[in-house]
């Protein structure tokens, strides 16, 4: 019963005196005792962990952590895209010739999600994917090719919770939830991150020091559970045969290849 409210009360997000108390609880502290409960509840790697765990100051802290080098191994090939996140599968597929496209128990409409219609009209007969970071992944996002940061921009306010509830009972958080955009180029035409904020207090946090972003450098992180999409422009990229939806996924890891080469 106490494992049952503890991840009730972490991952009850939507609303926004919990969300409040929530950030007040992990930033304290005194969240420092939870740890422990919190890793034996989400069954977190401890050995991948950069620090032991008793060297967390706070649950926040834990959240935003980092990985031991060499945690992850990541593809590299000149034609292949990565995986930015460690999570959950959601959906992936193509965008056929439409700004809108069913995703599980939601809608997404690419001029709504992107803020702008140029934008839509470029990933229109793209491809997308989507992740669900939960409270046990490791929070960092990472760059899923090898290319340059054209632009980042912020769209959104209140943000609903993006599990199976807040998709089926929210307004449509996928493209209406805070949002963190940030678009790359690379030889293969372009691939928009969309880092979808899951609490109200948003906290997507911007971390690269370049703009020039080679395979899994670090972009971002999350300093709670949220949603990763990718929208890529390539039509004529293929998604990985054995990528499932509803399956765990982690960082570096590839997802598909351009057929060949998509420059303009």
């Amino acid at each position: 019963m106490l494992k049952r409210i503890f991840k009730l009360f972490v991952e009850l997000s939507g609303n926004k005196f919990f969300s409040a108390i929530l950030v007040k609880t992990t930033t304290s502290k005194w969240s420092k005792y939870i740890i422990p409960l919190f890793v034996k509840v989400y069954k977190i790697d401890k050995d991948e962990m950069e620090l032991h765990v008793s060297d967390y100051e706070s649950l926040h802290l834990l959240f935003t952590r980092k990985l031991k080098s060499g945690s992850r191994q990541i593809a590299s090939e000149s034609n292949c895209l990565i995986s930015p996140v460690d999570g959950m599968i959601r959906d992936f597929g193509r965008i056929n010739d439409s700004s809108r496209f069913p995703v599980k128990n939601t809608e997404i409409d690419l001029r709504e999600m992107l803020g702008l219609d140029e934008k839509a009209q470029k990933y229109k007969n793209g491809h997308y994917i989507i992740f669900y970071l939960s409270p046990q992944n490791y929070h960092r996002i990472h760059s899923p090719i090898k290319g340059n940061i054209l632009s980042s921009w912020i769209l959104g306010g209140v943000s609903y919770p993006v599990n199976n509830w807040g998709l089926k009972y929210g307004k449509r958080p996928l493209s209406t939830n805070f949002r963190l955009i940030t678009e790359m180029e690379s030889n293969y035409k372009d691939v928009a991150i969309v880092k979808v904020g899951a609490l109200n207090v948003n906290s997507i946090h911007l971390t690269n020091e370049t703009n020039t972003l080679q395979y899994g450098d670090e972009l971002a992180y999350f300093s709670f559970g949220s949603t990763v999409i990718l929208l890529i422009e390539n039509e004529n990229f293929s998604f990985s045969s054995h990528l499932k939806e509803e399956t765990a996924i982690k960082y570096g890891e590839q997802i598909g290849g351009y057929l060949h080469d998509g420059g303009a």
